[in-house]
């Protein structure tokens, strides 16, 4: 059956690499975990402040259990 899971991390200024390696950490947790047997997809989305900066990602993972 597939499934969809997806991870959020807001992105601080001189705090993104930090945030970026914990949110890896997270999905790689959970890809190695038992409920996982095949990745379909992985795809990354930013999300913008008002002034147009980046202040998020939202990572989406397909997979199947």
């Amino acid at each position: 059956m597939l499934n969809v899971k997806t991870f959020t991390a807001v992105l601080k200024v001189f705090h993104v690499a930090t945030e970026l390696n914990d949110l890896d950490r997270r999905v790689t947790k959970f890809l190695n975990s038992d409920e996982v047997t095949r990745v379909i997809s992985v795809s990354d989305s930013t999300t913008t402040n008002v002034d147009g900066g980046t202040m998020g990602i939202i990572r989406v993972v397909t997979y199947e259990d």
